[in-house]
């Protein structure tokens, strides 16, 4: 009676509208029958009942922090499985699937009502539940372990898990910040990645935007209100295109159901960062797919579409005849369309588009009493093969170097001679792998062997090569390996051997440049070096050793003169004034001129600009201290800035009261035609910007590039320019060079 009576308030609490706006639309055990019931029209629904009412009884009482009743939570879970074409004994676990982490429920209990198979998958998903994800590696792996062996078990347990966690996601706005960061990026680094690796792009996609959301808000908000500024306009266009494919395919007698998209958010921001683009050069950011019933039907549709519209070179892609190894099979291209943008299209069978959106999922159907297709099963071996391959390895570290090879497979893994694997960034160098091995290999590092060939210490390893380093005693890293080098660890061990070169050097000098200062205020430095004179004076100055203040000299920090005031009465501090190095500094001061920059803790010093990134007000900037020629001035994002040594980077920033302009190169593609260079030099002058330097270059195909250096006060002025020149007549891009 007591079951009956909670099932019976659950609906009444909804009848009423006692549950919080924003949450979606209540799920009802009905409705989930009636899925599974379209799926399976003979399927038994007498455990899903059963699983509902123990459910609805073991978690009364409890609610979530959204305010509704626990019960939501497994109902939403059980109906995203039934909408995956999920069995009976997969919607009654995920029913269940909290039941023993979060009430007083018994697996003894589990098994004994509903069965060894129900009780299997609840356990493996309450094992996955029980693990704490903290941001260690050792967790991470340990982690992963368990959910490859409950998947290489019974892939339902993973399919309950990823449901799981995709209704946490819809609902994590009620969780506090910094738990909604640490569950946003353990989805993102797990969860999303193993459902791309089984193949359910519909899940993957969704716990990426959602993650991107709470990880990057800003960026998350600013890519969808530039997706919805134009939105009528874009869905007028979508319309367009899907007619003029379906019409053209009608009068080749192919028969198929025409889709248009846009990329979800995630893949958008990926696509900018890793292409460098701003938002407007994204092109590509509506996708169209073709289904059609048969594999010959996708090849004409395909050439139906290059003969309506230009292809763009290595933009085809056949995973028809090369399937992705998650099952994935279409034919991917992308064409100049309509008005002459880039349109990506998509051509694949019906089965294909079920199994690209449900993946693994559209063929593991457990039909009462059968196995899963063996076709099938042999395709997901890599999940069992891991675990046989791994079984004797404890090391947690090493077990995720493995793992990591079929779940992520963005990395790059290869051998050592020995065999062993090693795990690095797409892009690694032989460079990276040897410091992967020790620091000492790294540093010591002249050549090495790929498959026992030599190759260049820049040359990009793939997975797979077997990787020999050559080494020689006393050899030292090169200040070029930065350019190359793609790990933390090797940049960080380069850059601090670097680093102790350069205070070896700045220590002999800033000893010198000392030496001389003291000497013509007929001061002995050796022997003051040591005095408790200089302890004060180094602590006054916040250094943390003798040794530190010499040589910040030697970086160009500190001036001898600073130390040499320290010794000297007032009677002869003017005399120190007078010294040649003081005379120096008189000539620099006279020498310099407005900047637009100042320097933290030093007057009148000799300011650069970068030629590398030329900054202008409104970016973040850097300061590089140079022996004898001041303080460079570079952007924080600067290649150049960014292998500097650290210990002569030095805080700067823009100067507000100045009225400078900076030089900044500007890049233009147009269409060529007359009076062009005329629109762009009239629109330039308009926007009160200077034009210091011209370069033109025009192509075979009439389109000119054009190359500008252009003095503005700040990034917003030339963001007014730019968006002019937008505007002007055929100019299909322009934008800020970097160099």
């Amino acid at each position: 009676m007591d079951v009956v009576i909670h099932v019976f308030f659950y609906d009444i609490f909804y009848a009423l509208g006692n549950h919080k706006p924003g949450i979606c639309a209540v799920i009802r055990i009905n409705n989930i029958n009636d899925k599974v019931s379209e799926n399976y029209p003979d399927a038994d629904l007498d455990i899903i009942d059963r699983a509902y009412i123990y459910s609805a009884r073991v978690h009364d009482g409890q609610v979530r922090l959204s305010g509704e009743p626990y019960l939501s939570h497994p109902l939403e879970v059980a109906y995203i499985l039934a909408n995956m074409n999920m069995d009976t004994v997969s919607i009654a676990a995920a029913l269940l699937h909290d039941v023993i982490e979060d009430t007083h429920a018994t697996p003894e209990e589990i098994k004994e009502i509903f069965g060894d198979e129900v009780f299997h998958i609840v356990s493996g998903v309450t094992k996955l539940s029980v693990i704490t994800f903290n941001s260690s590696e050792e967790r991470q792996a340990e982690s992963i372990r368990r959910m490859l062996l409950a998947m290489a078990d019974d892939i339902r347990v993973i399919l309950i898990k990823l449901a799981d966690r995709l209704h946490n996601m819809r609902t994590l706005q009620y969780q506090k910040e910094p738990k909604q960061k640490l569950i946003a990026r353990e989805t993102m680094d797990i969860y999303a990645p193993l459902a791309a690796r089984l193949g359910i792009q519909w899940i993957k996609k969704e716990l990426q935007d959602t993650s991107f959301k709470y990880l990057l808000p800003e960026d998350y908000t600013d890519i969808e209100s530039r997706v919805n500024k134009d939105k009528e306009e874009r869905e007028n266009y979508v319309e367009q295109v899907k007619t003029i494919i379906r019409e053209n395919l009608e009068k080749n007698t192919v028969k198929g159901e025409v889709l248009g998209r846009y990329k979800h958010f995630f893949s958008i921001h990926q696509k900018m960062l890793e292409q460098n683009l701003d938002f407007e050069d994204i092109y590509d950011i509506i996708a169209f797919r073709i289904i059609l019933d048969t594999i010959p039907q996708c090849y004409e549709a395909l050439g139906v579409v290059h003969s309506l519209w230009r292809p763009v070179p290595n933009k085809f892609k056949d995973y028809i005849g090369n399937p992705k190894p998650n099952m994935y099979r279409s034919l991917h291209t992308t064409v100049i369309g309509p008005k002459g943008e880039r349109i990506e299209v998509q051509i694949r069978t019906r089965e294909m588009d079920e199994v690209a959106t449900s993946g693994i999922a559209a063929h593991w159907s457990y039909k009462e009493g059968a196995s899963p297709d063996s076709d099938i099963s042999k395709k997901f071996t890599w999940i069992k093969n891991i675990i046989e391959n791994q079984e004797n390895i404890q090391d947690p570290n090493e077990f995720l170097e493995n793992v990591r090879i079929d779940l992520f497979p963005e990395d790059v893994y290869v051998f050592t001679p020995k065999g062993e694997v090693k795990s690095l960034p797409r892009g690694a160098t032989p460079v990276d792998f040897a410091y992967l091995i020790h620091t000492e290999v790294g540093n010591q590092c002249v050549g090495a062997k790929v498959n026992g060939r030599m190759v260049p210490l820049k040359h990009e390893l793939a997975t797979g090569n077997i990787i020999e380093i050559v080494t020689v005693k006393n050899h030292h890293p090169s200040k070029d390996w930065l350019n190359f080098v793609k790990t933390v660890k090797a940049r960080a061990r380069i850059r601090q051997w670097i680093k102790t070169q350069d205070k070896e050097r700045s220590l002999s000098l800033g000893r010198e440049m000392c030496e001389k200062a003291f000497r013509k205020n007929n001061l002995n430095f050796t022997a003051l070096v040591r005095s408790e004179k200089m302890i004060e004076t180094m602590e006054h100055m916040n250094f943390k050793t003798v040794e530190d203040l010499i040589a910040s000299v030697g970086y160009g920090k500190t001036t001898p003169l600073q130390i040499v005031r320290k010794f000297v009465t007032k009677e002869t501090g003017e005399e120190a004034e007078d010294t040649i190095l003081g005379k120096i500094i008189d000539k620099v001061r006279k020498k310099k001129v407005s900047s637009g920059v100042l320097v933290k803790g030093i007057d009148d010093i000799l300011i650069k600009f970068g030629k590398c990134c030329r900054p202008v007000p409104g970016d973040e900037i850097i300061g590089y201290i140079t022996q004898g020629f001041g303080v460079t001035i570079h952007r924080k994002t600067c290649v150049n800035a960014l292998k500097t040594n650290p210990e002569r980077q030095i805080e700067v920033d823009w100067d507000k009261k100045s009225t400078e302009t900076f030089p900044v190169k500007v890049g233009i593609r147009s269409m060529d035609r007359v009076g062009l260079l005329a629109d762009i030099a009239a629109t330039i002058s308009k926007n009160e910007a200077n034009i210091q330097d011209v370069n033109t270059k025009t192509n075979e195909d009439k389109v000119v590039s054009i190359f500008l250096t252009l003095a503005v006060g700040d990034t917003h002025h030339l963001e007014k320019v730019l968006s002019s020149l937008r505007k002007v007549k055929y100019i299909q891009e322009a934008k800020r060079l970097d160099v």
